[in-house]
């Protein structure tokens, strides 16, 4: 059984931080690519950043220099630390997985097939 639980979002001011959290059940810690994908508003969803399971990692231009993606093997929990938050880093983020692949923020969304529920990050100016 595939679950992903996001935890951590809230509600920070401008250059504020978050570290936000995704517990996977032992199968989905166990896939090769794990993401970071984010939803304004009014917008698409749109990939984040993610990691491959031996820990090379990619970011969307937008967050890169800000946002870190981790893994805790030990937790099975995949996280995101957001530093220097802005306004427009507003929006719900979720936890995706899939399995072998090209590993990359910038594929669809159909391409990830697993997701979780999401947790909302709203950033104040």
């Amino acid at each position: 059984q595939v679950q992903l639980v996001e935890s951590g979002g809230g509600s920070v001011q401008a250059g504020g931080s978050l570290r936000l959290s995704c517990a996977a059940s032992v199968y989905a810690y166990s896939l090769y690519c794990m993401a970071w994908f984010r939803q304004a508003p009014g917008k698409e969803r749109e990939g984040v950043a993610t990691i491959e399971s031996g820990g090379i990692t990619t970011y969307a231009d937008s967050v890169k220099g800000r946002f870190t993606i981790s893994k805790d093997n030990a937790k099975n929990t995949l996280y995101l630390q957001m530093n220097s938050l802005k306004p427009e880093d507003t929006a719900m983020y979720y936890c995706a997985a899939r399995g072998l692949g090209n590993c990359r923020p910038t594929r669809p969304t159909s391409y990830f097939g697993y997701w979780g529920q999401g947790t909302q990050v709203t950033v104040s100016s």
